[in-house]
């Protein structure tokens, strides 16, 4: 999809360590806008059987919470972490609450936005970008992470 490398593109962790997606060292990476309160927040336990599967070969999943559609991530970093690993065992990495669009918009989804056409839509979307930083496609919330479409592309990401 695009050739412009997202690596370097700095990202706060819901613990406050500040990094990059290079330096979370995926083969690939799975960025998702999430959010506790959506009628998608079941595909937090699908998220984490993706990662559990596929980490080994080197699928980083990246949650960011967002609470711009419809309110549905209230809490703050901590209590998004606490109800994550309480209610759905997530174990992969949660960055800080952002925005995902607007004048506000994570430099992050500002960018992977500017490379999809479109802005995000709802919570839930997904981006999976190469080892090197590029946007190799992008889901809709409804397409869940254990869909044969998305499962496909990671292990195409990964080969």
């Amino acid at each position: 999809m695009s050739t412009q490398n997202l690596n370097n593109i700095p990202v706060a962790l819901s613990e406050g360590t500040k990094t990059t997606l290079g330096t979370l060292g995926g083969k690939a990476t799975l960025v998702v806008n999430v959010a506790s309160k959506c009628g998608f927040t079941a595909q937090y336990s699908a998220l984490e059987a993706l990662y559990q599967t596929f980490r080994e070969r080197g699928l980083v999943v990246l949650g960011v919470p967002c609470n711009q559609f419809g309110a549905q991530e209230p809490g703050t970093d901590e209590e998004i972490v606490e109800f994550c690993q309480k209610n759905f065992g997530v174990t992969f990495p949660l960055g800080a609450k952002a925005d995902v669009n607007g004048a506000d918009a994570h430099p992050l989804f500002a960018e992977l936005t500017s490379q999809g056409a479109d802005a995000v839509k709802w919570n839930f979307e997904k981006f999976l970008l190469s080892s090197d930083g590029v946007l190799l496609a992008r889901f809709d919330s409804a397409t869940t992470p254990d869909s044969p479409e998305l499962v496909t592309a990671v292990e195409s990401a990964l080969a």
